[in-house]
């Protein structure tokens, strides 16, 4: 153990999908990476912008998560080294704490051998994040259809359909999940519920089957879309017309602000659907950057090394795939 360097590759992820809120999740070709090795006195180095402001003693949630993990397999690691880099906005609807955690995890099982299944790694993570969607997308790639009863969480993983492709807008400020919680209301009509039942039920048979062109009727949501609306100025206008510019559908992306729009990716209409996006959200005064991710059907790829070799610096290893 104490000669294991782990290298952690984990996915970005989107959840909700429109209507299945806290359920369905998709992991997004967008990637963090933590570097984990054991050591004499934790240090960490944390790189690029994502990282300011991130603790860098005890208090990190990288070293607090892998402690959870030494903890559940009766080691001590007491003292870690760690690395990590992530082109995953911050609190911005793109997963960035759960990959944290699903990184933190694998990382740190993958240190002392692997003794904790994948599924505990889930119902861990589920724990501390609140919900499984997000996490279960970081932790088994693909989509992932999740529940838990504040006891259990339980899943099924869907491998997206080869043509979906995804275009996120990602306005240039941050909405804590906290806050986007804040706003929904404590009980909704029976009207309400039997219709989000009804379209996140559509929605998960949609993308079992491969019928792309339901998605758009599926992904209508009254459950906590409408509420949030007034902290993302111009996301009803995309969520309405999104589909008249070439997406199958779209949603808001997690608590957001992120907006995300399903593709087909043989499209003709990308630039002009990445127009109305941008332009709609520049009416309210929004900048936004756009990006067009794939779902990422894997998820983390774990890399072990011994620590006792010499080794190039994280963002040296990395600096082929980084993006942004």
């Amino acid at each position: 153990m104490n000669n294991r360097r782990v290298i952690v590759k984990v996915p970005a992820s989107t959840a909700n999908l429109g209507p299945g809120f806290d359920t369905l999740g998709m992991a997004l070709s967008l990637y963090s990476w933590i570097e984990m090795s054991a050591a004499e006195k934790t240090t960490f180095r944390l790189y690029g912008d994502q990282m300011q402001g991130i603790p860098t003693d005890k208090s990190n949630l990288i070293y607090k998560v892998a402690q959870l993990v030494f903890e559940e397999a009766g080691v001590v690691v007491p003292e870690l080294d760690v690395a990590m880099y992530s082109d995953i906005p911050l609190t911005r609807g793109l997963g960035s704490s759960a990959s944290a955690i699903i990184g933190a995890l694998v990382a740190a099982n993958a240190l002392i051998g692997n003794p904790l299944t994948d599924d505990k790694l889930f119902q861990l993570a589920t724990k501390l994040e609140g919900h499984p969607d997000n996490v279960g997308a970081s932790l088994f790639g693909g989509i992932v259809v999740s529940a838990w009863d504040g006891e259990r969480a339980d899943y099924v993983r869907l491998e997206p359909h080869v043509k979906l492709e995804t275009l996120v807008a990602i306005p240039a400020f941050q909405l804590s999940t906290e806050k986007a919680r804040h706003c929904l209301p404590t009980q909704i009509s029976m009207a309400d519920a039997v219709f989000n039942v009804g379209r996140s039920s559509l929605l998960v048979a949609a993308l079992a089957s491969g019928e792309l062109g339901l998605i758009r009727h599926a992904m209508r949501d009254r459950l906590h879309q409408p509420y949030r609306a007034a902290l993302i100025p111009g996301m009803t206008a995309i969520l309405e017309s999104a589909a008249d510019y070439g997406a199958l559908g779209a949603a808001l992306s997690g608590a957001g602000p992120t907006l995300i729009a399903f593709v087909d990716e043989t499209s003709k209409s990308k630039s002009e659907l990445e127009q109305f996006l941008l332009g709609t959200l520049k009416q309210e005064g929004i900048v936004a950057d756009t990006m067009w991710l794939k779902p990422s059907s894997e998820g983390p790829v774990i890399i072990v090394e011994d620590s006792a070799s010499s080794a190039p610096d994280l963002m040296e290893r990395i600096k082929g795939e980084v993006v942004r």
